[in-house]
């Protein structure tokens, strides 16, 4: 599992043995935010880790060397395909080195329980074992490398909503069969050198000291060895996170793992040598599995722009875009069927929406468009035309144009008190560099001050936000309060908080004097590490820009077209971490939906390329003729999507996760993202283990509020099967599953064949059928192939939580084999015999 060509001579039980006590607590917490703490003179070295899921960033949140930014986990299981995950991690271990790391704080493994979750374009699927194949593969395709994989986060973190203290109540069956289950999966299968805890409390017990998680199904059940690392600024206790299980507090310095009180509790009889040396000596043994002792070097990083990066996240993008509506094949393009030879490019065409916002974010080498790729494709042979269509920003723009500080020079003056102090310290923001200032010391006030001179009269918008209470002043009058705290300072920090929009009169050539006054926080920032900071952010924009009207003049241009071509989705200000999603409709405030409505009125051919990590509402379905899900597609986003829309690509993307109608059709609907009782938020899985399709083909009502079922997706050519399946058990228990499939269309194409399984006697306490397996089959026009999907009996098994045990019930199971857990093609029968074992 990737432990191939690792050093065997350093024998780290000898290295634990020659420190002392206090050098094994330093051990335990990271010297910085990426790295851990050497110990040079007893021959311990450092390692660094970097974030994230599609990339590998270095150590810089915003800039710093580019990076290669590859398609969202979301939209790599839309590809079903488990060797494009390997490849991808194979890719994702050189980018890691690329930036000094031996380590990526990735995958991300948590099942998507809810459409407005926040961060589930940056994990796989709704499908336990979708998700565990993918990321076991994932994690194989690092660890070859000699780069240790992070999975993440160790458990139930299936929402941003109070993440940091909301407590969630999961039923252990749900535990084990859902929400641990793709843990459990990459664990056995690819042996993963790290686990990352998540920030929740578990059943009233935080995920970092949570014994249940760490030493009774992880280390215990599992049988797993390796690194527990907490996330960043996730530990929330002391001596009952190190008797949990985690070895590693993250960041450095320490927060709660002080050296000296450390060292007291175990002087003291508190917590035993014992749990210490367990806990450095798992430290230590990370770093032999990456050759940290005889390597000790970290390399500066590096922006290694490869092509055969760019080539695979190409590939890959191109192969988990989902064609979800097809109407009279008006896809693939085809110029020759254009009388007008002209396309209209709408709403984001201009931008590449290449990821989520967050841990997931990368400074990219590049950035395609879905413009640039349409033009590469077929620029010689249509005219493109475009209109952006509808507003679309969550936030105004920083206001940094026409602004002096106090002595004139282009930026703002701050001035900060010093706690404790009545002197103010001064300072200033240049123009240049202004982005919503976040100080990192600890002050009781920021004061800030820029004599602003517009250009354009006006009732122009104002926007302001403070991390911590904030005023804002123009000319001395007070224009806005806001007497809150900002709920979430990484939401502050990436961008993602909604500020409420005030107006005020301006008369260009006139100079205003604006100033921002910024308590100190009383209250926690939501994030830890961020306790006590402060920083504000303050937007402009005119009044002609804010209310212009983009609509009539795409509709204009989609008239004249003779294809228009919608582009639709979020921002990473808008789908990121931090938060969850803000509607279940397209932003801003249904202004892309009314694109979508108009533009498709004056337009018959009209198709709409959506770049989400989730599913979103479609009011307008029935009056398009074409749509494709083309989530977060990487830096080749615009290329990857031309290849599907123009055909040198047949789509074969299937979704990995359900699409409802409305909101409220969703599963956890109702129970998401909690109530607060006693001060604390609190979400209760009652749904249990029917989330996604499970809860969709419960029944008639349930099933007809999907939109798009899971598996589902087109193709440009047409599949037979025949309408026999056959099941046969082997030797070893396992069950065998075939199936014919035939290419009947002109064109080569890639069907997903999926197995499902379930009592052939209705039980209302288990879900209807769920996925077995599934299996790729490429095929040329006219040929075919015997589809084969095995998977274990012991899939068939659910756990009772009376018995703590896992049963199979014995009888009659129907397989059913489909192109989606809707279309089920063929089916077939199989007995089994009851069993029962412990986790």
């Amino acid at each position: 599992m990737g432990d191939a060509g690792i050093p065997q001579d350093v024998d780290t039980a000898a290295v634990l043995a020659c420190l002392t006590l206090e050098e094994k607590i330093s051990l335990l917490a990271g010297a910085d935010f990426w790295q851990t703490v050497p110990i040079p003179e007893k021959g311990v070295p450092s390692v660094k880790v970097s974030d994230g899921p599609n990339g590998a960033r270095g150590a810089a949140f915003k800039g710093g060397p580019t990076a290669a930014c590859f398609p969202a986990s979301v939209l790599l299981a839309a590809t079903w395909d488990v060797d494009a995950a390997k490849a991808v991690g194979n890719a994702l271990a050189d980018e890691a080195r690329s930036k000094g790391a031996r380590a990526l704080l990735a995958p991300t493994v948590c099942p998507h329980r809810h459409p407005l979750g926040g961060r589930n374009f940056e994990s796989f699927s709704e499908d336990p074992l979708l998700a565990g194949r993918m990321a076991a593969q994932y994690v194989q395709g690092l660890q070859e490398k000699g780069v240790a994989a992070t999975i993440k986060h160790f458990a139930a973190n299936e929402q941003e909503t109070s993440r940091f203290t909301v407590d969630a109540t999961v039923p252990e069956r749900a535990l084990r069969e859902i929400y641990l289950k793709p843990f459990e999966i990459a664990v056995k299968e690819a042996q993963p050198w790290a686990i990352m805890t998540s920030y929740n409390l578990l059943n009233g017990h935080h995920a970092d000291s949570n014994e249940y998680l760490l030493q009774r199904v992880l280390r215990g059940d599992w049988g797993w060895k390796g690194l527990v690392m907490s996330d960043w600024g996730g530990t929330n206790s002391t001596i009952e996170a190190l008797q949990a299980g985690l070895d590693l507090e993250m960041p450095g310095p320490t927060r709660a793992r002080a050296v000296a009180q450390v060292a007291d509790a175990v002087r003291s009889g508190q917590l035993a040598e014992e749990v210490i040396d367990q806990r450095a000596l798992n430290v230590l043994d990370f770093l032999k599995r990456l050759n940290c002792f005889v390597d000790p070097t970290i390399p500066d990083e590096q922006a290694i722009n490869r092509p055969d990066h760019q080539a695979l996240i190409r590939a890959v993008g191109s192969q988990g875009i989902v064609l979800l509506k097809n109407k009279d094949q008006v896809l693939p393009i085809r110029p020759e069927k254009l009388p007008k030879k002209k396309i209209a490019l709408l709403g984001f065409a201009r931008e590449a929406l290449i990821h989520g916002g967050g841990s997931a974010s990368v400074n990219a080498h590049y950035r395609v468009t879905p413009e640039e790729g349409l033009k590469a494709a077929l620029g010689d042979e249509v005219e493109f035309v475009y209109s952006k269509g509808a507003h679309t920003f969550r936030q105004l723009p920083v206001l940094k144009d026409n602004v002096v500080d106090e002595k004139g020079q282009p930026g703002w003056t701050l001035r900060l008190t010093v706690a404790g102090s009545t002197a103010p310290t001064e300072t200033n923001v240049a123009e240049s560099t202004y982005t919503p200032v976040f100080i990192k010391e600890t002050y009781d006030d920021c004061r800030a001050t820029a004599h602003f001179t517009p250009t354009v009269t006006g009732t122009h918008y104002l926007a302001m936000s403070g991390l911590g209470r904030s005023k804002l002043f123009i000319d001395g009058k007070e224009v806005y309060e806001q007497d809150f705290n900002c709920p979430d300072a990484m939401a502050f920090m990436l961008g993602g908080f909604k500020e409420p929009e005030t107006r005020f009169r301006f008369e260009a050539g006139q100079t205003y004097k604006i100033e921002i006054h910024t308590e100190r926080p009383t209250e926690d920032s939501g994030f830890a590490l961020f306790d006590g900071y402060l920083g504000f952010r303050f937007g402009f924009m005119t009044e002609e820009d804010h209310d212009r009207d983009l609509l009539t003049e795409a509709v204009q241009v989609a008239r004249e077209a003779d294809l228009a071509i919608v582009f639709t989705g979020h921002t990473p200000d808008w789908e990121t971490e931090g938060q969850d999603q803000h509607s279940f409709h397209l932003p801003s405030d249904g202004s892309l939906d009314r694109l979508i409505e108009a533009v498709s009125a004056v337009n018959a051919q009209t198709v709409v390329v959506n770049s989400t990590g989730v599913a979103v509402a479609m009011p307008w379905l029935d009056n398009v003729q074409a749509v494709v899900q083309a989530w977060f597609t990487g830096q080749e986003a615009g290329n990857a999507i031309a290849d599907v829309l123009t055909g040198a690509v047949n789509p074969s993307g299937r979704l990995p996760v359900s699409f409802p109608y409305a909101l409220e059709d969703a599963p956890a609907y109702g129970n998401f993202p909690g109530e607060v009782i006693d001060g604390q938020l609190r979400v209760t899985y009652e749904e249990g283990v029917f989330m996604g399709y499970r809860h969709y083909d419960r029944n008639e009502t349930t099933r007809a509020t999907v939109l798009f079922p899971f598996g589902y997706g087109l193709s440009y050519t047409e599949f037979a099967w025949s309408d026999t399946a056959v099941a046969r058990q082997l030797d070893d228990g396992a069950i065998e599953v075939s199936v014919e499939v035939t290419n009947t269309g002109a064109r080569a194409g890639t069907e997903t064949v999926q197995v499902y399984a379930g009592s052939t006697v209705t039980q209302t306490e288990q879900p209807v059928k769920e996925l077995m397996g599934f299996t790729k089959v490429p095929l040329q026009p006219g040929e075919t192939k015997t589809a084969v999907v095995r998977f274990s009996t012991t899939q068939l098994a659910h756990f009772d939580e009376t018995t703590a045990r896992w049963q199979l019930s014995g009888g009659e199971y129907t397989l059913s084999v489909g192109k989606s857990v809707r279309d089920i093609v063929a089916t077939a029968g199989v007995s089994v015999e009851a069993n029962s074992w412990l986790p």
